[in-house]
């Protein structure tokens, strides 16, 4: 009987963890939930600077801020009181004003006519050492990609039919644990024979 038991509650404890099959239970979703990016970005280098130009989403014919960070190639240290000279090879009647806010971050200010794609000859004298890059990928009028928001799963009780198999399935075998239980418990009736019959009728008085 015991055995019988353990079979039938194996068969249970099976059916459930056959119905939760292939969920995900982790901690949530892990990629997709940081915002999205706030700036594009391009870069350049060369064997002595690394310049990285940072800007939020340009727009033709108006103002044009861009941040601008020049560092030293082997080192990585900010390069402070460089000389920096801005062109376009796309329109070279643009002016760009460079100001330098703190050591190795640099204003650029100016404006893009048109919502297409440019870039900038950036001229570089840091003391005796000069160079010049080339940043190219500028996308005037391009919109930040906007993060898509998780969908929400619904996980309720009887959201999977596989989920709905294992409840009846655990139902049915409630029932037979039940039955047999009770059958177990139930005192099975004495037979007595004919020898205990006759000893138990000779000890009874007659009225």
């Amino acid at each position: 009987m015991k055995q019988l038991l353990i079979l039938l509650l194996g068969l249970l404890l099976s059916g459930m963890a056959y119905a939760h099959g292939g969920e995900d239970h982790g901690d949530g979703p892990k990629a997709g939930t940081a915002a999205g990016a706030t700036s594009f970005s391009v870069a350049a280098l060369s064997e002595q600077f690394e310049a990285l130009l940072r800007y939020e989403p340009l727009e033709g014919g108006k103002p044009a801020d861009l941040r601008l960070f020049l560092s030293d190639y082997a080192t990585n240290a900010p390069i402070k009181g460089a000389k920096l000279t801005l062109t376009t090879p796309e329109d070279a009647t643009l002016k760009w004003a460079v100001t330098e806010q703190e050591p190795g971050v640099y204003l650029v200010e100016g404006q893009f006519p048109a919502n297409k794609a440019y870039s900038f000859a950036l001229n570089i004298v840091a003391g005796e050492t000069a160079d010049l890059l080339l940043l190219e990928g500028i996308k005037v009028g391009e919109k930040l990609p906007v993060a898509e928001a998780p969908h929400a799963e619904t996980s309720g009780l009887f959201s999977s039919w596989k989920t709905i198999l294992a409840l009846v399935g655990a139902f049915v075998l409630g029932i037979g644990l039940t039955v047999l239980l009770m059958r177990r418990r139930r005192p099975e009736p004495v037979l007595q024979t004919s020898d205990q019959a006759l000893t138990a009728s000779r000890r009874t008085p007659l009225p």
